[in-house]
């Protein structure tokens, strides 16, 4: 199926070519992650139709993103469309009667996340790898520790993504994700995390994706103190610097985000096995912080070469 849609992109010329702040120098197909919101249709019809209210923001959110790879799409209509997908999602979460803050942390975080996978994807295989690394863990979850979702859901993404990666993670890909992928991979990976902090209470499952959000949170505090539109396109995250700068084979990059991330993953998962909430919590706090430390050290020094 992505060889089809290999050949519609070559003939509608839905291609990324180089830019001054790209990571690559040929053009290269867009649009490949096309094939995640395709593979969840297929589980979709094949679940008898399950969690319809997620499958519809998910829809919505893949469209609107896929039209951005082929044209431009206005800014706030993306926002405005990924405010409408995410509410979409608490229909299906059923969610308790919130105060006006909560909410508003649930949509910020949501919206985060989904944009903070946008901003990351710039490296071939940097999207899918941490993608599978999520899955992983989610996956080991919902088998061994607290049932939360089918797992035929947990096996249509992770086939859609590891199909997308045959293609992209290598040094030369044939195709990018483009907007389509990451957004909507990151949207449901909110519903799995959404349904999994839901079903055991444990908000450290976040951790799951702690190193997307310490890089894009850092990146844009720093882009914040030198006056920068933070909105706007650059070459200013980690592995930006690590390919650009370093030298650093995009691989090598991607498959260092996915790894550390997945060890990560393993970590929470033991301690939720053996501590009480409140001591994760205390534990997570502890990774963020080294993360952070991590991430500006590596940024300050910028090992060239």
């Amino acid at each position: 199926m992505i060889n089809l849609y290999f050949l519609i992109a070559s003939h509608c010329k839905i291609v990324d070519h180089p830019v001054v702040r790209s990571s690559h120098n040929r053009p290269v197909l867009r649009g490949g992650g096309i094939i995640i919101p395709i593979g969840i249709v297929l589980w979709f019809i094949c679940s008898g139709f399950q969690y319809p209210w997620f499958f519809a923001g998910l829809m919505l959110v893949s469209f609107v993103s896929f039209l951005e790879d082929l044209s431009h799409v206005m800014r706030g209509i993306r926002f405005l469309t990924q405010l409408a997908a995410i509410l979409l999602l608490t229909m299906q979460f059923e969610l308790p009667p919130f105060p006006w803050w909560g909410w508003v942390l649930v949509l910020f975080t949501a919206i985060g996340i989904i944009n903070a996978f946008n901003f990351m994807d710039g490296i071939n295989g940097i999207t899918a790898g941490y993608s599978l690394s999520a899955l992983a863990g989610l996956w080991i979850v919902n088998n061994y520790q607290a049932p939360f979702v089918s797992n035929d859901l947990l096996y249509a993404a992770g086939l859609a993504v590891a199909l997308f990666s045959f293609y992209n993670f290598r040094n030369h890909a044939r195709c990018f994700a483009g907007d389509v992928g990451p957004v909507a991979i990151s949207f449901i990976l909110v519903f799995l995390l959404g349904k999994l902090i839901l079903t055991t209470g444990n908000m450290a499952y976040l951790m799951f994706l702690i190193i997307y959000g310490v890089d894009t949170f850092l990146t844009i505090i720093k882009r914040m103190m030198r006056h920068e539109n933070i909105i706007e396109p650059h070459r200013q995250h980690l592995y930006q610097l690590l390919t650009n700068e370093s030298g650093i084979s995009h691989v090598k990059v991607s498959t260092g985000y996915t790894v550390a991330q997945l060890l990560i993953n393993i970590l929470i998962i033991v301690l939720a096995g053996q501590l009480s909430l409140e001591y994760q919590m205390v534990v997570s706090a502890g990774i963020i912080g080294g993360l952070a430390a991590l991430y500006i050290f590596i940024k300050g020094n910028r090992v060239t070469g």
